[in-house]
């Protein structure tokens, strides 16, 4: 129950989804490599300068040694300490604090340089990106983990100022574009009762989304969604 309650720490879900591994430890059939020989390959890649997570992928991809836990009886974490080859810092954190340093040296270089900033998103925008679109091509192209820690805007809000923003709510035309889709399969596949109740339930989150909109002033309020000229929105 414990572990059914646990949360995540970068998102609002509670599942408690993971890999699964083997329920059998022993080494597999095809893993002739012993451990002394294991042990000597871990050593070399760690004095390279490769992390423990990497030193694993590379014995799983290069050596076919799927768990090395199994074929050792350690951890390759242990293994490097027990031959003093261990990394001061935790993985997951040397990676973060290098994460940060690099945020700090971007801010650094442009900090007053607002235009440049905005002018990714514009550039982005004009391109037909959605804002959510936008976001993860600046935090994997450059390195912009929050729009709005660098900007002091959301990505919506910078649209808005500058006359590009979308008609229509991302998640409502994404909405919209599906309900199309579906229509467009029944056309073809009327007899397709599972789709027909896909269709209901899509539709009945369109009037539901449109209701919280009207109220919140992002769609006016005489705004309605008609089925037959639904695909005009998202043409």
């Amino acid at each position: 129950e414990a572990l059914g309650a646990m949360g995540r720490m970068y998102g609002h879900g509670k599942g408690m989804a993971s890999s699964a591994l083997p329920y059998r430890r022993k080494p597999p059939t095809w893993v002739k490599m012993k451990t002394e020989d294991v042990c000597d390959h871990i050593c070399k890649l760690a004095k390279k300068g490769l992390t423990p997570s990497q030193i694993g992928v590379t014995l799983r991809d290069s050596f076919g040694i799927p768990q090395v836990r199994n074929v050792t009886g350690n951890k390759i974490l242990r293994i490097l300490k027990t031959n003093g080859l261990a990394p001061t810092l935790p993985e997951d954190l040397y990676f973060l604090i290098k994460k940060a340093v690099s945020i700090r040296k971007h801010l650094d270089k442009n900090r007053k340089d607002k235009d440049s900033k905005f002018r990714h998103i514009l550039e982005l925008a004009k391109k037909g990106l959605t804002p959510s679109q936008i976001g993860v091509t600046l935090r994997d192209s450059f390195g912009i983990p929050q729009v709005r820690t660098v900007t002091g805007n959301k990505i919506l809000r910078i649209l808005k100022t500058n006359g590009l923003a979308p008609t229509l709510p991302e998640d409502m035309y994404f909405l919209i574009k599906k309900a199309v889709s579906i229509r467009k399969h029944l056309d073809k596949n009327r007899k397709d009762k599972d789709s027909k109740f896909r269709l209901i339930l899509v539709e009945s989150r369109i009037h539901r989304l449109a209701r919280y909109y009207k109220r919140v002033k992002s769609l006016p309020a005489t705004w309605k969604y008609v089925s037959a000229t639904a695909s005009a929105l998202v043409a």
